[in-house]
């Protein structure tokens, strides 16, 4: 089969296109021929070495098609089934074998593409929206990146719920963007202090949360966004990991709540899996979650969509098309 891996961490010119053998299901598995695949932020960590696996290392973290077949001992899904699935690395090939736990059938009404594109990014923002800091009506929330694939999604879900979304962005087209998506307030972090318009648009107190996939470049400032006792998600190091700091400072800053999730600590059986994508699917069909899709490459071109991604240049979500 052809896929996308690297046999050592490095740059985009340590990825190769080529072939492996198709990898057969084993207990509690099954083979899916994919169609699409998410391109996202861990594949870049998987690539520069950030997360370790042994070689090769097929990329990819969700994707979508068909099963093809099914291991010893699985039920509820049989040969032709359309699924989706997210943190199970290799979707960036033409085959992978999954636990049949993490697959989710895809409804009529979601094509390929669009459940290869909600399924990581989507279940992201769904459990930091209603399970790491739940929102409820009348809070405020700062979302940083709210372009981008998680941003939007998040954003879309934090005013559906009622929340208030303070969204920061790196250009006035994106903020448009956040806008669309459900953003209240917009900031241009490349000309705008955010800590500062932050503190403005909450007359001086600052938000109950803030979710941060950005890393390094906004970290602190965003600590000093929260009201007493709110709570930071870093949830990504789009512009690098975080400084390291201690533990008196949250204390120092209004006894504040720290946190780094991970999807795979929100999505740990197949409940909570079904929970977090049937409401995805759900709103998709019915027209009350908008994705934006903004590339779609080949396979071949894996590189590309890493340097689209990695330069923070992109809007919305990238998408590998392989079948």
């Amino acid at each position: 089969m052809k896929a996308i891996y690297i046999q050592n961490p490095g740059g985009v010119e340590n990825l190769i296109y080529g072939d492996l053998p198709t990898p057969v299901p084993g207990p509690g598995q099954a083979l899916v021929r994919l169609a699409a695949s998410g391109v996202n932020f861990i594949d870049i960590y998987f690539r520069t070495g950030l997360y370790q696996a042994d070689p090769p290392v097929v990329l990819g973290m969700e994707g979508a098609g068909t099963v093809e077949s099914a291991g010893d001992g699985v039920t509820g899904l049989k040969a032709g089934d359309r699924v989706a699935y997210a943190m199970a690395r290799g979707s960036d090939a033409e085959y992978a074998v999954v636990p049949a736990w993490q697959l989710v059938k895809i409804p009529d009404g979601v094509d390929f593409v669009s459940a290869a594109a909600v399924m990581l990014q989507g279940m992201t923002a769904h459990y930091l929206a209603f399970s790491t800091f739940a929102l409820k009506p009348g809070d405020t929330c700062l979302v940083h990146a709210a372009a981008g694939g998680v941003g939007l999604i998040l954003t879309q879900i934090a005013k559906k719920i009622g929340a208030t979304v303070i969204g920061t962005a790196g250009s006035e087209a994106k903020l448009e963007l956040a806008r669309e998506a459900g953003a209240a307030h917009g900031i241009n972090y490349s000309t705008q202090d955010f800590q500062q318009e932050v503190k403005r648009i909450t007359g001086g107190r600052g938000v109950d949360v803030v979710y941060d996939g950005v890393g390094a470049e906004t970290f602190l400032k965003s600590l000093d966004s929260l009201r007493p006792r709110g709570m930071m998600v870093s949830f990504g190091n789009a512009s690098g990991p975080v400084p390291a700091i201690q533990p008196l400072m949250l204390s120092q800053k209004g006894s504040l709540f720290l946190t780094r999730p991970s999807l795979a600590n929100y999505a740990v059986d197949r409940d909570e899996i079904a929970w977090r994508a049937g409401d995805l699917f759900r709103w998709i069909d019915d027209g009350s979650l908008k994705l934006r899709v903004e590339h779609r490459y080949p396979l071949a071109d894996a590189a590309r969509a890493h340097r689209d991604l990695e330069g923070r240049k992109t809007t919305g979500k990238l998408v590998l098309e392989i079948q």
